[in-house]
């Protein structure tokens, strides 16, 4: 490595990010680039650790101590060619992925991880500021013709690479705009949209068509699209959102995170929405129910638009600050965790359950009432159950859940197709990413269940080489990295 002793003599330092007064009043992103010096000190951190873990914990098998070195070495136009080769979308990672390789560093042992993911965004936007991201047809074309369904990050990557192998690729997007989750599900605080039109016009430009208004099995038959390309992949993710059915779920307040996010990102693209159809917390008491990142998400946004108070509610218990005996290195970590979101304000509670929600007379939500629960273990499986005496009433007249998702949505393409359905309601798919229906693969949330961007596009990049294999014979794609 380019330092051999800097993990022991430079401490981890994050990326700097803007003024929590200043942020809370726009949708720009949080984060703001590092000066070069400090990143190049960084990468520095990164170890000589012979068997580099980071390496395991990414699904994309990214091969970070190598662009880490060239970071610190000043061969950026390296760094990128090494980034580019196992991640399409290093833009979109670098910025909302949740960094399993980080928790797989070694140095993580005993230390703070080298900060990967600040770095993999700080060489793809130098990427981009030299002009060495431009588009790159492929030098010959197969005749064969794939649909892609679904333009988030599992859609994309399969459109990147199969039209690299040279195969003619339409992707096929409902909305009205591409990027899937990307595009409205996650805030501009965290991805500026103008990222997604810079690496679309691009793909545009290397012969990827892209049709948006296109609801296959709605509004577009199936027969019609099969008809018209030899493959068609699914990847429309997982979008059925997982509610909670407790008295009171039918009052008005009470929204999926998901209805949310959507309105308040399709005015910040300029789309306009009538002020009695517009979901906004301003001025209100608002509960998120669910901790994760989409409660995050909806965190950050309910405090730019100016909500009287909020409160996070969680049913599991509160994280450890460091890892616990269970859960040792390499294993993501399960501990407590501070978003900019959570920097910007709000109350998190855990061990909470929602027994009922509690309205006016107008058919409003109120209140919520709540009780605290604990963890129990039955046949090997999470229960939780409630602590007499510690009910308590939160006022809410915004209630946004934001507890995950279920699977994809039965009705219209996949019902259809005829494809098949695992238990879990997730896509069935053989070992080569095809369904039980010939000729058409599926990658991504749709088939995995809800996940991360890192898996996405990694699914996608894998289901390519299997679409690329059943029309070719064989496939130059690379390996699936497991």
């Amino acid at each position: 490595m380019g330092k051999a002793t800097g993990f022991l003599e430079i401490q981890r330092k994050k990326p700097p990010t803007r003024p929590v007064p200043d942020r809370i009043r726009d949708w720009r992103e949080v984060y703001l680039p590092y000066e070069e010096s400090a990143l190049r000190e960084q990468t520095a951190r990164c170890m000589d650790c012979g068997i580099p873990f980071c390496h395991q914990g990414c699904p994309l098998g990214n091969l970070i101590p190598d662009w880490n070195d060239f970071v610190y070495r000043d061969r950026w136009a390296a760094a990128i060619d090494r980034l580019h080769a196992t991640n399409n979308f290093p833009e979109f990672t670098g910025r909302l992925c949740p960094a399993p390789c980080e928790g797989s560093c070694v140095l993580g042992i005993n230390d703070q991880p080298v900060t990967i993911k600040a770095a993999e965004a700080a060489i793809i936007e130098r990427a981009f500021d030299e002009g060495w991201v431009v588009a790159r047809p492929p030098a010959a074309r197969t005749g064969k013709r794939v649909a892609v369904v679904g333009s988030g990050p599992a859609g994309l990557a399969v459109a990147d690479q199969l039209n690299r192998a040279g195969h003619w690729v339409t992707v096929y997007e409902r909305a009205d705009r591409i990027g899937g989750l990307l595009r409205y599900g996650i805030p501009a605080f965290k991805l500026e949209k103008r990222w997604i039109e810079r690496r679309l016009r691009i793909m545009i430009d290397e012969g990827i068509t892209f049709r948006t208004g296109c609801h296959i099995g709605v509004n577009m038959p199936v027969e019609e699209l099969r008809g018209a390309c030899d493959a068609v992949v699914l990847a429309g993710g997982s979008t059925l959102p997982r509610d909670l059915p407790v008295p009171g779920r039918e009052l008005q307040g009470i929204h999926f995170a998901m209805e949310y996010l959507t309105m308040q990102n399709r005015r910040c693209e300029g789309d306009e929405i009538a002020d009695a159809q517009f979901l906004t917390a301003a001025d209100k008491h608002v509960i998120i129910i669910g901790g994760g990142d989409t409660g995050a998400d909806c965190l950050g946004t309910v405090h730019r638009q100016g909500a009287r108070s909020v409160v996070q509610l969680e049913v599991l218990s509160r994280p450890p600050d460091t890892r616990a005996a269970q859960n040792p290195w390499p294993l993501w970590p399960n501990i407590f965790r501070v978003s900019t979101a959570h920097e910007e304000g709000g109350e998190r509670l855990y061990s909470i359950a929602t027994q009922r929600f509690a309205g006016d007379a107008d058919g409003r939500v109120t209140a919520l009432h709540t009780t605290q629960v604990e963890t129990v273990n039955t046949n090997g499986r999470l229960a939780f159950k409630p602590v007499p005496g510690r009910e308590v009433e939160l006022p809410a007249d915004l209630v946004l859940l934001a507890m995950g998702f279920v699977g994809p949505e039965r009705n219209g393409m996949i019902s259809q197709l005829g494809v098949k359905v695992t238990d879990r309601g997730t896509v069935w798919r053989d070992p080569n990413w095809m369904t039980n229906v010939p000729g058409v693969f599926t990658a991504g949330d749709m088939q995995r269940g809800q996940s991360l961007i890192v898996w996405a596009i990694a699914e996608g990049r894998s289901c390519a080489r299997g679409v690329d294999a059943y029309l070719m014979g064989s496939s130059d794609l690379p390996e699936p990295v497991r």
